[in-house]
C-alpha cells in the first residue's frame, strides 16, 4: 500500500515529523535574525497601526518563505536519499498538498479577522433604524477587500482539485503495478480482482482525503488556538463555572474528547462488519462470475445461500449504524449550541460587538472542528480500516511467498 508509492515509507514519514520539529527549533531560535538578510518584500505592504493587517504583510511573507524553503529542502534531501519511480508525486506532490493546506488555513485566519471589521460595520449600520451611519462606499469597499483574496483562491482550489485527482490516480497506479508484479502469487486469493481493481482506488482516494484533512486540522489548531485563547479574554464567565482563562479553548477540547470517546464506544463493531461485508460480497460475486462460463456453477440453491449471507451481514451493519447515528447526530447537533450557551452571560452583559461575536464563533468552530477530526471522519475511517485490513491480508500472501519482493524502480 505504501511501499509501492513512497520511498522507504517508515523512514520517510518519521523523517518528515523529525524535520518538522527541527524547523520549529530553527524558527524560534534563529529565524528573527535571518529575516532581514533572507526575506523578500520586507518593506512591502507594511501594517498600518489601528488597521487590520493585510494578507501579505512583511512578517507573514517571511513565514511563508521559510515554510516553502524548509519544504523544498526536505524534497531535495529525498531526491538523493531514495529517488524511486514515483518521487515527483509521492514526495513533491505530498509537499504541494501540505503547502496548499497551509495556505487555506492562513486564509481562514485572515477571514476571521475580516469578519470582525465587516460585522461591526453591519452593526453600526443597523444600530439606529432610519439613520444611515455608513456609506455605500464603506460597505462595498469592505466586501472588495475579501474578494481580492477569495477570487484568486478559486483558481487555486480548482487547480488543487485537479492536482489531487492525478495524485490519487498515480498512487493507485503504483499499487496496481506492485500487485500485478506478484499476480501469480495473488490470483488465487478470494476477491483478488476486486482488491486490485477497486480497493487500490478507494484506499488511495481515502488516504489522500483523510491525510489532507488531518494535516489541515493540525495546522488549523496551530493557527487558531492562540487566536481563540486571545478572544476568550472577552468572555466574562461560563455558565455554572465562572471565569476561566482560555475558557473557549478548554470548552472546545472537552467537547471534542467527549464526542470522540462516545463514538468510539458505540462504533467499535463497524470495522469488522464492513470487512465481513466485503468478504460475503466477494464470494457472491465470484460465484456469479463462474456461472457466466459454466452451467454447473451459480446454481439457485448456492446463490440463495450466498445472498442470504450478504443480506444477513447488511442487516447487522444497518442496525449498528442505526444506533451509531443516533449518538453521532445527537452529539453534532448539540455541539452547535455549545458556543451560544457559553456566551450567554457575555451576551447578557452586553460587552461584545456583533463583529467580535462572529470572530469568536468562527474561531471556536474552527478549533472545535479540528479537535473533532475523528468524530467527523469516523465513518470514513471505518471504511479505510476495512480496506486496509483486506489489502493487508492480500499482501500477506506476498510476504509469505518464496518469490522475493520486487524493489520499486529507482528510475525516474
Amino acid at each position: 500500500m505504501f511501499q509501492s508509492f513512497f520511498p522507504r515509507p517508515k523512514v520517510f514519514f518519521l523523517s518528515a515529523v523529525a524535520w518538522f520539529f527541527v524547523c520549529l527549533a530553527i524558527w524560534y531560535g534563529f529565524a528573527d535574525g535571518l529575516a532581514d538578510q533572507l526575506s523578500l518584500m520586507r518593506e512591502a505592504m507594511p501594517t498600518i497601526e489601528g488597521e487590520r493587517p493585510p494578507f501579505l504583510d512583511p512578517d507573514k511573507v517571511w513565514v511563508y518563505q521559510f515554510i516553502v524553503l524548509a519544504t523544498a529542502l526536505f524534497c531535495v534531501a529525498w531526491y538523493f536519499i531514495d529517488r524511486n519511480r514515483w518521487y515527483w508525486w509521492a514526495v513533491c506532490g505530498s509537499a504541494v498538498i501540505l503547502l496548499v493546506s497551509y495556505f487555506q488555513v492562513q486564509l481562514g485566519v485572515w477571514l476571521n479577522n475580516w469578519y470582525g471589521d465587516f460585522y461591526d460595520l453591519i452593526q453600526l449600520a443597523l444600530s439606529e433604524q432610519g439613520v444611515s451611519k455608513i456609506t455605500t462606499e464603506q460597505f462595498y469597499g469592505q466586501l472588495l477587500t475579501a474578494l481580492y483574496i477569495l477570487v484568486p483562491n478559486i483558481i487555486i482550489l480548482v487547480t488543487f482539485a485537479f492536482f489531487t485527482s492525478h495524485y490519487v490516480f498515480r498512487w493507485r497506479t503504483a499499487m496496481n503495478d506492485y500487485y500485478m508484479t506478484h499476480w501469480q502469487v495473488l490470483r488465487n486469493v478470494e476477491g483478488a480482482a476486486q482488491r486490485v481493481q477497486e480497493d487500490t482506488m478507494r484506499f488511495a482516494s481515502i488516504m489522500e482525503g483523510l491525510g489532507s484533512a488531518f494535516v489541515s486540522s493540525i495546522m488549523t489548531l496551530i493557527a487558531f488556538l492562540p487566536l481563540l485563547w486571545t478572544l476568550s479574554t472577552h468572555i466574562t464567565e461560563l455558565p455554572l463555572v465562572g471565569a476561566v482563562n482560555g475558557s473557549l479553548v478548554f470548552l472546545a477540547l472537552m467537547s471534542a474528547i467527549f464526542g470522540t470517546v462516545l463514538l468510539a464506544l458505540v462504533g467499535y463493531r463497524l470495522p469488522g462488519l464492513e470487512f465481513n461485508n466485503q468478504k460475503v460480497e466477494a464470494a457472491y460475486r465470484k460465484e456469479l462470475v463462474y456461472g457466466e462460463d459454466s452451467d454447473e456453477r451459480a446454481a439457485p440453491p448456492t446463490i440463495r445461500n450466498l445472498f442470504s449471507d450478504v443480506r444477513r451481514n447488511y442487516f447487522k451493519l444497518y442496525f449498528n449504524y442505526l444506533y451509531f447515528n443516533v449518538f453521532r447526530y445527537a452529539y453534532l447537533q448539540g455541539a452547535n449550541f455549545i458556543p451560544l450557551i457559553a456566551l450567554g452571560p457575555t451576551f447578557v452583559a452586553g460587552v461584545i460587538t456583533f463583529g467580535l461575536y462572529q470572530q469568536i464563533s468562527n474561531a471556536f468552530g474552527r478549533v472545535e472542528n479540528s479537535f473533532q477530526f475523528l468524530v467527523n471522519s469516523w465513518t470514513t475511517i471505518v471504511e479505510l480500516m476495512s480496506i486496509h485490513k483486506r489489502l493487508k491480508t492480500f499482501e500477506s500472501r506476498i510476504d509469505t511467498s518464496p518469490q522475493a519482493a520486487v524493489k520499486p524502480s529507482l528510475e525516474l
